[in-house]
């Protein structure tokens, strides 16, 4: 391939690439409460990076009480990016939605989704449980907001203090 047939496939494949990054923080992310039939009174408001929390150190989302069975439903739009069972979080589905940003669904009883699936917002991903390291406690699913762009107006030099740009408040940002 000749030197200018080069540069242009790379300008190209930048152009492509800065505009797909564009269009993802762009896109709008009204969120919904991920649990079928749940509301704000569900879970606690404080407990998003509560601190001490187990192994973890603090707590990383919010946990929404439901009895166990309950649909869990996608919060937004997305690409479901992992849909397995991990140590702590149990069953778990992460999804990519809007503004770049991972939604984390854990302690699920059951998965209902596999990876690379396009989910629409109000889709059922799995049901609630208590898989991981919520065995023995009441039923609920454990939400986390992750951004892949850090935020770093929220960096604290304290302990944890990098990992608070990476993680959202899901309190603030739930709109029903």
């Amino acid at each position: 391939m000749p030197i200018s047939s080069a540069l242009k496939y790379a300008s190209l494949t930048s152009f492509l690439a800065i505009l797909i990054v564009i269009c993802g923080l762009i896109l709008p992310s009204n969120l919904v409460i991920p649990v079928e039939g749940a509301t704000k009174a569900d879970w606690n408001p404080r407990s998003f990076w509560f601190s001490p929390w187990g192994k973890s150190g603090v707590h990383k989302g919010i946990d929404i009480f439901a009895k166990e069975g309950t649909p869990v439903i996608s919060a937004c739009s997305g690409f479901v990016v992992s849909a397995d069972s991990n140590g702590n979080g149990g069953n778990v589905v992460s999804i990519l939605g809007p503004k770049w940003r991972i939604h984390y669904y854990a302690h699920l009883k059951s998965i209902k989704v596999i990876v690379g699936e396009f989910v629409r917002q109000g889709s059922e991903v799995g049901t609630v449980g208590t898989t991981g390291n919520a065995s023995g406690k009441a039923p609920h699913l454990h939400y986390a907001i992750i951004t892949q762009i850090p935020y770093i107006w929220n960096y604290r030099s304290e302990k944890h203090g990098f990992d608070r740009m990476f993680f959202l408040n899901p309190h603030e940002l739930l709109i029903r």
